[in-house]
């Protein structure tokens, strides 16, 4: 399995005719992610008390959802998991993790708390 370090090696998992052009110039990071409606919940239930954000609604395979999980871990500096097709990210980063989310082009609703 590969290992993603950065936004581009993402950008990576989306196949067009475009990734077997070299690339001369920077292209928009909304025209190679295919945008998706997601919700970001935030929880503290059943966790000791211990808040969490949990991102639901993801449509892709579960590499893709480990990579997409990994990259918002490393950003935000915070451990998590995916479990049934969700992410969980640890800690009270509902705002970060929106962000950056949007910023690949996703629309994210928040949900909770």
């Amino acid at each position: 399995m590969k290992k993603f370090s950065s936004l581009s090696d993402l950008q990576s998992l989306i196949k067009n005719d475009e990734t077997l052009k070299p690339k001369t110039e920077n292209p928009s990071k909304k025209d190679n992610i295919k945008s998706q409606s997601l919700e970001a919940h935030y929880s503290a239930k059943g966790r000791a008390g211990k808040p969490v954000t949990v991102i639901k609604g993801f449509n892709g395979t579960k590499e893709e959802l480990k990579s997409l999980s990994k990259l918002l871990k490393n950003k935000i500096g915070v451990g998590g998991s995916v479990k049934n097709n969700e992410i969980i990210i640890q800690g009270k980063t509902r705002d970060k993790v929106t962000q950056i989310l949007e910023d690949l082009g996703h629309k994210v609703k928040r949900i909770g708390g």
